[in-house]
């Protein structure tokens, strides 16, 4: 029996559980991966740069040679690693590298020998990196209900509560670890990089069946450094659309609550606050940097919102929409619920 598989083939034992193994170096791991892979290098960084120059200045021959030496003695870790980490699965596990080639087919023998079940994909990650790439140029996904509205209304917040309640949700900022705005990244972890937030997009689309539908938040084309992809954005743009609005205390309010540590991100706010000048004015800038010292985030946000964000957004407004007041809050989960399934009978009566 052949220890190589199909990506197809590798995305169905991953779907019911198998571990993905990442045989890459550190450094390329950190880039992008197979969402859900653990990292378990044949090679570190350094060791990677070494056999890679040995290949091109002396020969093959002796970059192997030379691999097999720095190998050998992490053979045992390695082979223990991965099975600690399988506990729990009679899945066989999935191994792979850059292209399918060495790194992934030594590990992939070496835990075979260990008895431990393996497999290697073929192609690697270069190949399901041209797999999601073909997903967002070609594929098809589920329909998309999109929730817009000025900033402050707490799209996300009643986003992940319905999520809770079992509405199939894609949340673009948490994939992409920004809020959308000029402020997005504070108290955030990194944003990761382009190639991985593709890659944990497509496995939250392709989750839903494709004559299902799919709750997300209206967004611009960049979220912080990161793209949305070309046709998904267009998608955004033309779905039917849920309209949230609030009155602008109730969004202060909300704003404030998104950034519950505002006192220790202080000194972080004042870079964002200087990038505004063009737009605002040198003199709107030098008020808001002292109320940001005052700690008058109340009245900070508010002209923000007034001055900025409202002008900013208030043209995204769809014509195709129904619109769902946020207040008052105690009836607001069962006017959205409703909302959503108007949107979907429309377009069932469309079609």
């Amino acid at each position: 029996m052949s220890i190589t598989i199909t990506l197809e083939q590798a995305l169905a034992l991953r779907d019911k559980g198998a571990l993905l193994v990442d045989a890459r170096s550190p450094d390329e791991f950190a880039e992008a991966t197979i969402p859900g892979a653990i990292n378990v290098p044949i090679l570190d960084n350094a060791e990677r740069a070494e056999v890679g120059t040995l290949y091109k200045q002396v020969g093959k021959r002796q970059a192997r040679q030379r691999g097999v030496e720095l190998v050998a003695p992490k053979i045992p870790a390695m082979i223990a690693q991965i099975a600690t980490q399988q506990a729990g699965t009679s899945q066989p596990v999935v191994v792979f590298c850059w292209r399918g080639g060495m790194r992934s087919l030594a590990l992939t023998q070496f835990l075979e020998l260990a008895g431990t079940p393996a497999r290697q994909l073929a192609g690697g990650h270069k190949g399901f990196r041209r797999h999601v790439l073909d997903y967002f140029e070609h594929g098809v996904w589920a329909k998309l209900v999109v929730f817009r509205g000025l900033t402050g209304v707490g799209k996300t917040h009643h986003l992940h509560h319905l999520a809770k309640q079992g509405y199939p949700v894609v949340d673009l900022e948490g994939l992409a670890s920004h809020r959308g705005s000029a402020f997005g990244n504070l108290g955030l972890p990194p944003q990761p990089n382009q190639k991985m937030f593709e890659s944990l997009l497509w496995d939250e689309l392709r989750k839903v069946p494709c004559d299902g539908y799919i709750l997300a938040e209206g967004e611009s084309r960049h979220i912080g450094r990161i793209a949305l992809p070309a046709r998904l954005y267009q998608t955004l743009q033309t779905e039917r659309s849920i309209w949230l609005s609030a009155s602008l205390q109730a969004r202060v309010r909300n704003i404030l609550a998104d950034y519950p540590a505002v006192d220790q991100l202080k000194e972080e706010f004042t870079q964002p606050i200087r990038a505004l000048k063009d737009k605002l004015g040198k003199e709107t800038m030098n008020r808001y940097l002292m109320l940001l010292e005052e700690g008058n985030w109340s009245e900070l946000v508010s002209e923000l919102m007034v001055n900025y964000y409202d002008p900013l957004y208030r043209h995204t407004l769809p014509e195709r929409r129904i619109e769902v007041d946020l207040e008052p809050e105690e009836t607001v989960m069962a006017r959205i619920e409703a909302a959503v399934a108007e949107v979907l009978e429309q377009s069932s009566s469309v079609q």
